[in-house]
């Protein structure tokens, strides 16, 4: 059985605009992994793991931007803002995405 990993989100060719990016995104909102963590080399179990912790941390919040506490929000909108810019930047465009 072949082990395949991740690339990283640094590495995804239209900027991790999918769920693995979100989840990566979501956990350095969280503090879950430092900011500079990109996943590269993780394996997909080690992704649904920190899927899993993500989770448990929107549950706190009922899964809305707008009920996180203020620190969390405005990283929220930093990081994800920063995200959106750079897959922009590589072409991205969110109307022709069809993996939501």
């Amino acid at each position: 059985m072949i082990d395949k990993r991740y690339e990283g989100i640094d590495k995804d060719p239209t900027g991790a605009m999918n769920p693995t990016g979100n989840i990566i995104r979501d956990a350095w909102v969280f503090g879950l992994i430092p900011e500079t963590e990109t996943c590269a080399g993780w394996t997909l179990q080690g992704i649904d793991a920190l899927y899993d912790k993500v989770t448990r941390e929107w549950d706190k919040y009922g899964h809305l931007v707008s009920n996180l506490l203020p620190e969390l929000r405005e990283r929220h909108q930093r990081i994800y803002a920063e995200a959106v810019a750079r897959a922009r930047a590589l072409g991205w465009n969110p109307e022709l995405d069809d993996e939501g």
